[in-house]
């Protein structure tokens, strides 16, 4: 007999997500998404390679923007996922967050998406831990591999990230 997850997939945080990867087209840049918009196609992307997903709502989301289960057994697992849309590296304390939100949410795996990068200290934080910091490179080449989509990443000079207190 074949072990089978079960994962509950009802939670008061999640919200019915917008189709955001339909409407890209190859000239799109990610940076003139919205929050929620830029939240929604990450949710969007992680169903397209296979997960089930659930977008939660913008505030008191206990810092999950998007909860994805894998249902292979041994493997799979809830995934809590964030999404930064920033311009600047993204800091190291995102990245404790995470981990914190992972170890509250009972998650297999954290991912960290973000349309920028991380320095030193946030890969040193993440080796061996359950999580994955997939920087804007990473983010282009899984939107083109997994929706068909040639997206860039180009944020106006006035671009100016959210505080980390507020968060996005």
């Amino acid at each position: 007999m074949r072990p089978v997850l079960e994962f509950n997939m009802v939670d008061p945080r999640f919200v019915e997500e917008q189709d955001i990867i339909s409407g890209l087209d190859n000239r799109t840049n990610l940076m003139d998404l919205n929050p929620r918009e830029f939240e929604s196609l990450i949710t969007n992307l992680f169903e397209k390679m296979g997960l089930e997903t659930r977008q939660t709502r913008p505030s008191r989301d206990g810092g999950v923007d998007c909860v994805a289960y894998d249902p292979r057994p041994i493997f799979g697992g809830k995934v809590v996922i964030q999404a930064k849309r920033y311009k600047n590296t993204v800091g190291v304390s995102a990245v404790r967050d995470l981990f914190g939100t992972v170890q509250n949410e009972g998650a297999s795996k954290g991912i960290l998406v973000t349309t920028s990068g991380f320095g030193r200290a946030s890969f040193e934080f993440a080796d061996h831990k359950p999580l994955e910091l997939l920087d804007g490179s990473n983010l282009l080449y899984l939107l083109a591999e997994h929706a068909g989509v040639e997206a860039k990443i180009e944020a106006p000079d006035d671009w100016k990230d959210p505080s980390p207190v507020l968060g996005e």
